[in-house]
């Protein structure tokens, strides 16, 4: 039956993907500066990430979170892209996204094949916002338009990836005051934090939950932890959202309302927290959560980066 089930899932997400790529990259986007200098550009990341995520669908939710980590630190501008080097250090080896950010090799493809269009035209930073959305749509989650012109950044900081982007261990306060500080409200982090409906974590940052507190269901815990015991097997992954795993929709919510949140910080929205109504909102209402995350993702690809600084040709490196 559990098979049955799961490929009936995967046989809905390949026709949900093939419908959408069926539809013109124009109407992605109204405010489009690629119209005249790159006009398949939309077009190419789109088939890009729906080529990508029928492949691995995971990649989906690896793409939105690179996202998310490049304009959490110093704004939306690649910095998260870039390689280390003899003289230079980038953000991928801080300790959000060593051994867990992943993607760069569609972000490297999709690079390849818009250079190859229009060079030295398509900015790295807006190839990620772009990805990103187009990830949401693929798994079956809202449109939203996407503010083009990014320039990628010719610098990156490793101390500020460690400090700005919250943890899987942060209590409500410490995630409320953390998006705050990027000019997000309550309501923000709860429709942001919805985009783990999809993707998978690893055994090291549910641990704790799963064996030492008390606010998950038992048998969500228990059916966990052949999969992470206590000791070792730190990179074994779970779903966030074991219910509807490859679909973008609002599972996570009724997921934290019956105690079944993955991590820790996941459960802390809902509980006795400041975030409780804005957890009930969205597990009643889908649509309500799709309009509130796609505003909030407009809000997050504003996050300004650096004003000075250019168009990448390889994105993992400055020119």
């Amino acid at each position: 039956m559990g098979i049955k089930l799961y490929s009936s899932s995967v046989m809905v997400l390949v026709s949900l993907i093939t419908l959408q790529v069926l539809v013109t990259a124009a109407q992605f986007t109204t405010n489009n500066p690629y119209s005249k200098s790159c006009p398949k550009a939309l077009f190419t990341i789109k088939s890009g990430v729906y080529k990508a995520v029928l492949k691995e669908r995971r990649i989906g939710a690896s793409l939105l979170r690179l996202h998310f980590h490049d304009c959490f630190v110093n704004g939306c501008d690649a910095s998260v892209l870039l390689d280390d080097t003899a003289s230079f250090t980038g953000e991928k080896t801080a300790g959000p996204n060593f051994n867990s950010l992943r993607g760069f090799e569609v972000v490297d493809s999709i690079k390849s094949d818009l250079e190859s269009l229009c060079p030295g035209v398509v900015s790295c930073a807006d190839l990620l916002a772009v990805a990103a959305r187009d990830s949401v749509v693929a798994m079956g989650g809202p449109l939203w338009e996407v503010q083009l012109g990014r320039k990628d950044s010719t610098t990156a900081s490793l101390d500020d990836a460690n400090t700005n982007i919250p943890s899987p261990s942060s209590d409500v306060a410490d995630l409320i005051t953390a998006f705050s500080n990027k000019g997000f409200t309550a309501k923000d982090l709860v429709a942001l934090s919805g985009s783990h409906t999809i993707g998978q974590a690893r055994c090291t940052v549910f641990r704790s939950r799963i064996y030492n507190e008390t606010n998950i269901f038992a048998s969500f815990a228990t059916s966990l932890k052949p999969n992470c015991p206590l000791n070792g097997s730190d990179d074994n992954l779970s779903p966030m959202d074991a219910s509807t795993p490859v679909f973008f929709d609002n599972a996570y919510f009724k997921n934290l309302i019956n105690n079944k949140g993955l991590m820790h910080s996941d459960q802390q929205l809902y509980g006795g927290a400041a975030t409780d109504s804005h957890v009930t909102t969205y597990a009643n209402n889908p649509a309500a959560f799709f309009s509130d995350f796609s505003a909030a993702m407009i809000k997050m690809g504003s996050l300004k980066g650096s004003s000075s600084g250019e168009i990448r040709n390889n994105c993992r490196v400055i020119n």
